[in-house]
């Protein structure tokens, strides 16, 4: 029954997917006599919590009850009550916990504090699947860095595009959803400077039916080239948007761009590049926890000579295009020896209506 209870808390916690960054997705449900009497899920960043909303929900008296809550409540004053503090008051019984808080700080205070005030609390109850849940949100308590994903979409031979450079569209529509999906959960946004002059996209996420939370918008460009005319630049004041650059970007261009709307990041060069590891390192300092890096080969092999990847998503289309000229999902100069290749742990993979979903981790050196 543990299991039955937790499963739904998790289900409702998936809810918050995109509008608690940098806050973890948590869900909560309440039973007595066998019955669910009160639900609930983390809504918002900076709003109640998953337990204050299903103690609110409640349909009667809360006391003598057992909670269910994927993760351990908070203990400290925030922006919200210590959700523990309210748990007592409310005369639980029982707390059940998906996963201790990974925060150093405050792990395991919660679960001592309600022991100390005679409440039964059990841990760990499907924890496996909250930290895949939370997999974002415990990287970033614990390095104050963002978690990043690398996604693309390629043929089965390994093209992104035609020798032409067609890519519309490499895989079929229930595999571009569930990428609006993965974009709905994430902080931001990233691609290179080049994926917007040739593409000229929006970066932003169309799912219908559900409330939508476009991400931060961010953009690698070391000299500035993003055209002002560019879908991107004139949607900025509506959509939050980061131009990572440098000093080799003009002021007068500069200074256009934040007429539009842009913001800003100058950062060191490196490789004649913007530094990327400063970059994500100061993104993380400012709040996004997690990054979808989706365009640009070179910038993408980038990203993975600096180590910043975390996790991987390639969709394969049942498709051959063939071609010397025809692009792959990684540039630059790539791994000279087998032996230094970066190897893939955890893999899953999933059918999306014809196409493969191969997902995983990079294993650090």
């Amino acid at each position: 029954m543990d299991k039955k209870y937790m499963e739904y808390a998790i289900e409702l916690a998936e809810k918050g997917g995109g509008f608690v960054n940098p806050n973890p997705l948590v869900g909560a449900v309440i039973v007595k006599n066998n019955q669910i009497i009160g639900r609930g899920y983390h809504k918002v960043y900076g709003g109640p919590h998953a337990e204050i909303n299903a103690f609110e929900n409640a349909t009667e008296d809360t006391k003598g009850s057992t909670i269910y809550v994927t993760l351990e409540p908070c203990s400290h004053y925030g922006k919200t009550p210590p959700c523990v503090e309210t748990i007592i008051r409310k005369g639980i019984k029982k707390v059940v916990i998906g996963m201790v808080d990974p925060n150093p700080l405050v792990s395991g205070k919660a679960v001592k504090i309600l022991k100390e005030n005679g409440i039964e609390v059990v841990t760990g109850v499907l924890e496996e699947n909250i930290k895949e849940q939370n997999e974002v949100f415990i990287k970033y308590i614990t390095t104050k860095k963002p978690f990043c994903l690398f996604k693309t979409a390629m043929t089965l031979d390994g093209k992104i595009a035609t020798y032409t450079g067609d890519s519309k569209w490499v895989t079929g529509e229930e595999s571009r959803k569930h990428v609006h999906k993965i974009r709905q959960r994430v902080a931001g946004i990233l691609v290179g400077v080049g994926t917007v002059i040739a593409d000229n996209p929006m970066l932003t996420t169309r799912l219908e039916g559900v409330d939508i939370s476009n991400s931060i918008r961010i953009i690698m460009d070391t000299k500035g080239r993003i055209p002002l005319e560019s879908n991107i630049v004139n949607s900025s004041k509506d959509i939050r948007t980061i131009l990572a650059t440098t000093n080799l970007a003009s002021s007068e261009k500069v200074e256009k761009l934040e007429e539009k709307g842009i913001e800003i990041l100058k950062a060191p060069l490196k490789d004649e590049k913007v530094d990327i590891s400063y970059i994500v390192s100061k993104l993380g300092r400012m709040g996004v926890d997690s990054i979808l890096i989706e365009g640009g080969a070179t910038l993408a092999a980038s990203f993975f000579k600096e180590e910043l990847i975390d996790k991987v998503l390639f969709f394969i289309a049942p498709k051959i295009i063939g071609g010397e000229k025809s692009k792959t999902p990684l540039g630059g100069e790539g791994i000279p020896q087998m032996k230094d290749a970066i190897n893939i742990e955890d893999m899953k993979v999933e059918m999306i209506d014809g196409d493969i979903l191969i997902s995983g981790y990079t294993i650090r050196r």
